[in-house]
């Protein structure tokens, strides 16, 4: 039964969403703070947690940061979740590693929905090749470990997924819907941007071997051929 941490100072948003998560069958904890979230995370070990932006003490990019500096948080699962609806806050929660974005105010069942995708795509179900070569890009599925000319890159979980996805096949087109379906785990369009945020991070990230990861323009994305 999977765990999870909500962080809000808002109560009735706190009770809505714990009503709503228990409802569905999860184990939850709530902090009203940036520090109690910090202090709660390493022994409720979340297997996800649901960060607002504007808490108190220190804010949601903040703890976010931290969680990921610290060894025994750095691998939990993180949707960011905040009234603030302006792309530039989106996009700097994503280019962080945040594994989604929601704005409030939210439908409890989307929610609930964007939290069991987010923990599928951690359970990550293993099909096809699990290692690949393109000259000097190594694919290590199983070690999670992507190189270029043997110097590890480091990638999000979301990052790493959606790269995976492309290079298992090799030019194929990918529309953005099917991205979003496929590595998002959504069913309907919900923000195309989204893929284009995390395309242009991962292209930054990959340096010269990013150059595989073609843009079909008005389509999607497609991974050259060797």
């Amino acid at each position: 039964m999977a765990r999870i941490l909500i962080v809000d100072d808002e109560p009735d948003t706190l009770e809505l969403i714990e009503f709503n998560l228990k409802k569905a069958g999860y184990v939850v904890e709530k902090a009203a703070s940036g520090r109690e979230a910090l202090q709660k995370a390493p022994g409720f070990r979340p297997d996800l947690i649901l960060l607002d932006l504007m808490v108190p003490e220190l804010d949601g990019l903040e703890v976010f940061k931290l969680l990921r500096q610290n060894a025994a948080t750095a691998h939990i699962r993180v949707i960011m979740l905040t009234a603030k609806a302006a792309e530039i806050d989106r996009v700097l929660g994503l280019e962080l590693g945040a594994d989604d974005y929601i704005t409030k105010p939210f439908s409890p069942r989307e929610l609930v929905l964007r939290i069991k995708n987010v923990l599928q795509r951690a359970a990550g179900a293993k099909t096809g090749p699990e290692r690949f070569q393109f000259g000097p890009l190594t694919i290590d599925v199983p070690r999670h470990l992507v190189t270029v000319k043997g110097h590890a890159v480091e990638l999000t979980a979301t990052e790493f997924k959606l790269l995976t996805c492309l290079a298992r096949r090799p030019g194929l087109v990918h529309d953005r819907e099917r991205l979003l379906k496929e590595v998002w785990g959504y069913d309907s369009l919900i923000d195309t941007r989204t893929v284009d945020t995390h395309m242009t991070r991962l292209r930054e990230k990959l340096g010269p071997a990013g150059a595989r990861l073609q843009t079909v323009r008005g389509v999607g994305y497609r991974f050259a051929e060797p």
